[in-house]
Formats: C-alpha cells, structure tokens, sequence
C-alpha cells in the first residue's frame, strides 16, 4: 500500500473515532445528541473526509514546510522557522 494512501486512512480512522469519542462524552455529560446509528453515520462522513482532506493536503503542507525549514537553514539561524530568536 502506498504510505501517503495509508497515512490518509489513518488520519480517516482518527476522525472516525475520535467523533464517536465525542459524541458519547456528550452523551454522557448530557443526553444523547443523536442515536447510535446517526452518530456511526456521521463519524463515517467525518472520517471519509479527514482522510480525503490528509490525502489531498499532507504531502502539500510536509513540502511547505520542508521549504521553510531549508530557508531557515539558509538565513543561519539552524532552527529552521525562518525568525530571529536574538534580542538586539
């Protein structure tokens, strides 16, 4: 399996769970916000878009950052963020 394909259903499945985390700490703080069938359905929505907005986006925000890393290595500051962390 590809790794950006498998990072994705991974971050699908955190969606997933952690939106029926949610749902059943409400429940159980208040009362239940949705039925349990309303709740898997919806968590299959957030998953299904976690992991299509991380295969789409991961690889783009891993290269920008990457970027500002390389720059920041240039200007010689070493850590990489690109700002001055010296007070003159």
């Amino acid at each position: 399996m590809d790794v950006r394909v498998k990072s994705a259903l991974l971050w699908g499945a955190v969606g997933f769970m952690a939106f029926l985390v949610l749902v059943q700490g409400y429940a159980l703080l208040r009362e239940p916000l949705v039925s349990i069938t309303q709740g898997f359905v919806v968590a299959v929505l957030v998953g299904i878009g976690a992991a299509g907005a991380a295969y789409l986006l991961e690889h783009r925000i891993a290269a920008w950052s990457a970027a500002r890393a390389r720059a920041g290595d240039r200007n010689g500051d070493g850590d990489g963020d690109g700002g001055s962390k010296s007070a003159k």
